[in-house]
C-alpha cells in the first residue's frame, strides 16, 4: 500500500487531501479536504465532510433574506472559523470538464446559483499550512492524495465521503478506511 507523496515541487491546488486513517487530530480526523491553493508559502483548503446542519441562512448577516440562504453550511477548518467562504461546482461551459470557484463573493455566487449543474456550499472557517508545513505532513504520512472526481458534491457530505473516496483507492485502503475505530469490536 503506498501514499502518494507529492515530490517537493508538487503543487497540490486543486487536489483532495484524504486524512490517513491513523490520523487523531480531532481538527483532521476522518476528513475529506480540498485545497484550494498551494504554493512555497504554505495551502489552504475547506473541509468537505463535516456538515452543520445549517444552512447559510442561519448565520443572519445578510443571508437570512438573501438569495443564498438555503445554501449549505459546513465547518470549513480551525482556522478563522467565523470567516465564510463561498464555493461553487459546475459543469465547465467549455468541456466535459468541471470548473471550481472558490472564495467567490456573495454577488457572483447569486449569479451562479439558478445555473443548471450548479453545486454550492458555505463554509466557516479553512484549514491552512505555512511553507513546508503539508510537505512534511505528507511525508510523515498523514494525508493521503486524492484527484477531484466531477460528481465530489453529489457523494455523502459526512464521513462517508471520507471512506468511499480512500476505498475507491485500492482495497487495502478501503479495508482500512472502514475498521472499526475499537480494535475489540473485529
Amino acid at each position: 500500500m503506498s501514499t502518494r507523496h507529492p515530490d517537493s515541487s508538487a503543487v497540490l491546488g486543486g487536489s483532495l487531501l484524504l486524512a490517513h486513517p491513523s490520523l487523531k487530530d480531532d481538527n483532521f480526523k476522518h476528513t475529506v479536504i480540498l485545497i484550494a491553493s498551494h504554493d512555497s508559502d504554505g495551502a489552504m483548503g475547506v473541509v468537505l465532510n463535516r456538515p452543520l446542519e445549517k444552512k447559510l441562512g442561519d448565520l443572519g448577516e445578510g443571508f437570512a433574506q438573501g438569495a443564498l440562504a438555503e445554501v449549505p453550511l459546513f465547518a470549513g477548518g480551525p482556522v478563522q472559523p467565523a470567516q465564510v467562504i463561498l464555493c461553487v461546482w459546475r459543469p465547465h461551459p467549455e468541456t466535459d470538464g468541471f470548473q471550481l470557484m472558490f472564495g467567490i463573493d456573495p454577488e457572483r455566487a447569486t449569479e451562479l446559483l439558478h445555473e443548471e449543474g450548479v453545486h454550492m456550499r458555505a463554509f466557516l472557517g479553512y484549514a491552512g499550512w505555512t511553507g513546508g508545513q503539508l510537505e512534511e505532513e505528507m511525508q510523515r504520512d498523514t494525508w493521503v492524495i486524492s484527484p477531484l472526481v466531477a460528481d465530489l458534491l453529489e457523494d455523502s457530505p459526512d464521513e462517508q465521503l471520507w471512506r468511499d473516496l480512500l476505498g475507491q483507492i485500492d482495497d487495502e485502503w478501503k479495508l482500512l478506511a472502514n475498521e472499526p475505530e475499537d480494535p475489540s469490536l473485529n
